[in-house]
């Protein structure tokens, strides 16, 4: 550290002398009290005053001189150490801002109690403007970092990552601490992690472009392990000297999801044609074949003969049957469609539904709320709901507990986006679920399609479903599945509900939030579908929350030992890794008993997957944003 000096002692010859030498120079002299003595020509040029207009004057009030401290302050410093040293904001004449760094050196003239100050400033407001033009634009490019809703990455040419938008936070799920100064390869799976820093070699070495300039279909890897397909394009620049790579990064998930139930939904379309074809074919002969049968028994006297055409009689039923079930699922089936309540039709049903099922399993009916009248042919639904008993039964052969649930649901934007053959609007939903030996994903891809099944030969037909699949379809909804290994099964049926009429009472307006989030309410979402999480915690942060993830709840114990933060538990009930929503919820509570639980199931109830939950502590999937919502502050509230 530099010895305070104090202020030196000179000569008023000196002091004319050094103002005269250095006249080009923005030179002032002034007294403590801002009286101005001297006024080089160099002040002449940068303020716009002659020195005969400036001599005199105060030099504070003459250049409306901002100070980065207070004066007094300064004052009292330069009395002690002789000099002190700022940027000061000025102004010209003509009241533009004057940017200069300003050095005082305090001199003594004659007596040590006469001291003047001896003011150099150097211009400094291009740089001043240059910096602030940076700012400009680094707070530009941040303001897109933040708000781009595409992921962006910048990297520099050995890969080390510089910039992380917030869409790549969320869409990794690091933050821009974690990977920036760090090798973009982590974000990448084998073999292309070991692989990429031999990718921009080759390209600095040969110039080859194989993905810069291009977009491209990838895969991409996120913290916690899983990967997703995205489209990568990347742009090339140059910054001092060196290249740049700006990554912009497309989530491929959803659209491929939705590929995937298009391609789906026209396979079944060009299957449902195909059989549907044949069976309308086929028909027409087995309407020859009967008819022909019908004439030749009237003519039979032989009683051997007549009991071999009644079995090849009952034949062509068994195959008029059959062509019916196909008719059903190409949707060419006739229709009598007239408005029916559901919930009083399945109470009706119900009966001839417990003895189709036996004595070894329980049966419930439960029809919630009003309004449940659809559009729908009375008989159809019958037989739709018989198959899906009857499949329910060969999937409990010890017995069980089966759930028939009739609600009114209104689909909104969320799920019309993940089912897209699916319509915005209210639905009367029937919900039948059992607790029997569940599917694999494999089978769950092919439940639908005609003549597929599990059972042993001779034991179906593989039409159960492809009927009730034709049946939604032609009735104007549609279809869902949701099953577990091990864990029992749930087929939702949805027919379109009419538009009610003025004033008509109707469940399905969403009920609104009590309150809005608080800025300290912190979520945890536990959930292994990949692509559900995502829409939640779309819809929790759209709400105001901030959310935390985990794919299983192993991960999601450590979270919540590592964030006191968090409020509330939003879990999955059946999930892989061995542990369950329910034995998490326990395992989270005993770390921290205020923790509110949330949970959330695809069955129509959790006791159907033999998971024992408190009353009111669940939400069944799916449901709308504002069901969340309103299910969450009443929880936290």
């Amino acid at each position: 550290m530099t010895a305070a000096r104090g202020p030196r002692a000179i000569s008023q010859r000196s002091l004319d002398e050094i103002v005269q030498v250095l006249d080009d120079a923005n030179i002032i002299v002034f007294e403590l009290d801002g009286r101005i003595l001297r006024w080089s020509g160099g002040c002449e040029d940068l303020y716009g005053w002659t020195a005969r207009e400036a001599l005199e004057q105060n030099v504070r009030q003459l250049l409306k001189t901002d100070f980065p401290e207070p004066l007094d302050d300064i004052i009292r410093a330069v009395r002690q150490a002789g000099t002190w040293k700022g940027e000061l904001t000025q102004h010209h004449r003509e009241g533009r801002s004057i940017f200069v760094m300003s050095r005082w050196v305090v001199v003594s003239r004659q007596a040590p109690e006469n001291m003047v100050v001896l003011a150099t400033n150097i211009d400094i407001s291009d740089l001043k403007n240059a910096q602030a033009a940076l700012a400009s634009r680094q707070s530009h490019l941040l303001s897109i970092l933040e708000t781009v809703p595409e992921a962006m990455v910048v990297i520099d040419e050995a890969g080390i990552m510089m910039s992380f938008s917030k869409a790549a936070e969320k869409l990794f799920g690091y933050t821009a601490d974690e990977v920036c100064g760090r090798n973009v390869k982590i974000l990448m799976p084998n073999p292309d992690r070991d692989r990429h820093d031999g990718y921009i070699g080759r390209y600095l070495a040969t110039g080859e472009r194989r993905i810069i300039g291009f977009g491209r279909v990838v895969t991409g890897r996120r913290k916690d392990g899983t990967t997703f397909p995205m489209e990568l394009a990347v742009g090339e620049a140059a910054a001092n000297g060196k290249r740049i790579f700006t990554g912009f990064i497309r989530d491929l998930t959803s659209r491929h999801r939705m590929e995937e139930e298009l391609r789906q939904s026209q396979k079944m379309e060009a299957i449902g044609q195909l059989t549907g074809g044949i069976a309308h074919d086929f028909n027409n002969l087995l309407g020859v074949i009967s008819g022909n049968l019908e004439m030749i028994e009237r003519r039979l006297e032989d009683g051997r003969l007549r009991e071999l055409l009644r079995e090849a009689q009952d034949a062509a039923d068994d195959g008029a049957k059959l062509t019916g079930q196909l008719l059903a699922f190409g949707r060419r089936q006739a229709l009598n469609a007239k408005l029916t309540d559901i919930g009083q039709l399945v109470s009706t049903f119900a009966e001839l539904l417990r003895r189709t099922l036996g004595e070894t399993i329980e049966l419930q009916t439960v029809a919630t709320g009003h309004s449940l009248s659809a559009l729908v042919d009375t008989t159809q639904l019958q037989n739709a709901l018989l198959n899906l008993a009857l499949n329910a039964r060969d999937a409990m052969p010890r017995g069980g507990h089966l759930k028939v649930e009739i609600a009114r649901i209104h689909l909104d934007r969320d799920y019309v986006q993940m089912y897209p053959q699916v319509r915005l609007g209210d639905y009367i939903l029937i919900s039948v679920s059992d607790t029997g030996v569940g599917m694999t994903e494999e089978v769950q891809q092919r439940a639908f399609d005609p003549f597929f099944t599990t059972k042993g030969v001779g034991a179906g037909t593989g039409l159960g479903l492809s009927m009730v699949y034709g049946f939604a379809r032609q009735s104007g909804g549609h279809v869902q599945l949701y099953s577990e290994p091990d864990e029992g099964t749930t087929v939702r049926l949805f027919l379109p509900a009419p538009t009610p009429e003025p004033g008509e009472e109707t469940d399905n307006v969403d009920p609104v939030p009590s309150s809005k989030p608080h800025a300290d309410e912190c979520i945890l979402v536990v959930e292994d579908d990949a692509r559900v999480r995502r829409v939640v915690i779309a819809r929790l942060e759209a709400e105001g929350y901030r959310v935390i993830q985990a794919a299983d709840g192993r991960e999601a114990l450590s979270i919540i030992a590592a964030h006191p933060e968090i409020r509330l538990l939003f879990t999955d009930i059946i999930m892989p890794g061995g542990m369950f929503g329910d034995e998490l919820a326990r395992e989270a509570r005993s770390l921290r008993p205020n923790l509110k639980v949330l949970f959330t199931s695809g069955y129509a109830e959790p006791s159907l997957a033999g998971r024992g939950l408190a009353e009111g502590s669940w939400l069944k999937k799916p449901y709308t944003a504002q069901e969340l919502a309103t299910r969450l502050r009443s929880l936290l509230d």
